[in-house]
C-alpha cells in the first residue's frame, strides 16, 4: 500500500502540480500587494475611490448606504478579484512557464528525433514484395516467363473495313 502511494507521489505530474500550487499561492500575495500598493492608488486617482470595490454597484444603493447594511450587487468587487487573477496568471506565465518552456526546448534541441515508424500499409507492401521475390519465378504472378518473354496474348489486328 505504501509502495503505491510512493509511486503516485514520485510521478512527475504530481510533483509539478504541488510546486505550481505553492508558487502560485506565494506569487498571489505578491500580485495582491502590487494591486493594493500601485494599482489601487491609480484607480483612486482616476475614479475618486480607493479601489474598484465601490465603482459599480447594481441595486438601490448609494455611497452612504454602506454603513446602513443595504445589500446590492457589487460588480466592482468581482472586477477587483478578476484583476488580481489576470495579473497573477500573466506573471506566472511570463516569469515561470515561458522560461521553463525555453529551457525544455534548449534541452531537446541537442537530441536527435526518433525516426517515425513506417505505416502499416507500407509494412504489408514490403511483406508482399519479399514474398514475391522469394518465388522461383518471381517476375509475374501468372508464370508468363518474365519481362523478356514474348507476350502470351496475341496482338490484335484492327478490323479491315468491307470493300
Amino acid at each position: 500500500m505504501l509502495q503505491g502511494f510512493k509511486d503516485f507521489i514520485a510521478r512527475g505530474n504530481v510533483v509539478d502540480l504541488a510546486v505550481g500550487v505553492v508558487i502560485g499561492a506565494a506569487f498571489g500575495k505578491v500580485v495582491t500587494a502590487f494591486v493594493e500598493a500601485v494599482l489601487n492608488p491609480l484607480i483612486g486617482w482616476i475614479f475618486g475611490q480607493p479601489n474598484l470595490n465601490n465603482i459599480w454597484n447594481i441595486g438601490p444603493y448609494t455611497w452612504d448606504d454602506d454603513a446602513k447594511g443595504v445589500q446590492a450587487i457589487q460588480v466592482g468587487v468581482v472586477l477587483t478579484q478578476l484583476l488580481n487573477f489576470v495579473l497573477t496568471a500573466a506573471a506566472i506565465y511570463f516569469f515561470i512557464v515561458l522560461p521553463l518552456n525555453a529551457l525544455a526546448a534548449r534541452r531537446k534541441q541537442g537530441e536527435e528525433p526518433e525516426p517515425a515508424a513506417p505505416a502499416e500499409d507500407i509494412l504489408l507492401l514490403q511483406e508482399i514484395r519479399d514474398l514475391l521475390a522469394a518465388r522461383p519465378n518471381a517476375a509475374v504472378a501468372n508464370d508468363t516467363g518474365g519481362p523478356t518473354a514474348p507476350p502470351t496474348i496475341p496482338p490484335t489486328t484492327p478490323p479491315v473495313p468491307p470493300s
